[in-house]
């Protein structure tokens, strides 16, 4: 009976963790329209990995930071908040101005062909996903504070996988989507739209860091 009893419980956990990741990576940000971006892309769909095994691994390290506990006595010393927020903020600025700036390159086929290197995925993926405002608030203070209710270290493993699982099983699908769609629709007058907007989105995002640095102190 305590076998099955101790089964149930870790089987409620994951199912906690997994529904709870579910509503919260449901949105388009910043982070889950890059990713659906590069699906488009990229003619072939394996070349926007490098951006989804990026997105995956650092919400990976950011779930296990927040169900371990870390990260809440990390944001308690004001000195490294403000460090990693500013940074934050000058890479949003940046990002959106070149992002802004960026020409699509249009091909006889009316096609767009891709300038998102492998290294230049990684570096913008790590960058929406550690400095994003919305994806550290959501998984610091949501997750790690659902994570905290378990006080039996199975449990909250538990829940941290079923977090962890969510990420990449959401971020591979979305590229397939954005790939699948993208060969369709995409053409080098939406993909200059596309710019235009996401570039807002990160000046927007780079606003409300700034913000939400000013309401902690």
């Amino acid at each position: 009976m305590g076998t099955e009893v101790g089964e149930m419980v870790l089987l409620a956990a994951f199912i906690h963790g997994f529904v709870l990741s579910v509503g919260l990576i449901l949105p388009i940000g910043m982070q889950n329209g890059f990713i659906l971006t590069q699906g488009a892309l990229h003619h072939r769909w394996s070349r926007s990995l490098p951006a989804v095994v990026t997105a995956s691994v650092c919400d990976t390290l950011l779930i296990a930071l927040a169900v371990i506990g870390v990260s809440t006595v990390a944001l308690q010393f004001t000195w490294l908040r403000l460090t990693f927020g500013t940074i934050g903020i000058g890479f949003l600025a940046f990002m959106g101005w070149a992002t802004w700036r960026e020409k699509p390159e249009g091909k006889t086929d009316d096609t767009v062909s891709t300038t998102w290197t492998t290294k230049r995925q990684i570096g913008f993926a790590s960058s929406v996903s550690l400095l994003n405002p919305h994806a550290l608030i959501d998984t610091f203070m949501v997750i790690g504070g659902s994570a905290a209710a378990y006080a039996d270290w199975p449990e909250r493993i538990t829940f941290g996988v079923a977090s962890v699982a969510v990420s990449w099983l959401w971020f591979t699908g979305l590229s397939i989507v954005g790939h699948v769609v993208g060969k369709v629709v995409l053409r080098t007058s939406s993909l200059r739209t596309i710019n235009r907007v996401s570039a807002a989105m990160m000046w927007a995002s780079a606003i409300y860091l700034a913000h939400i640095i000013y309401a902690f102190q």
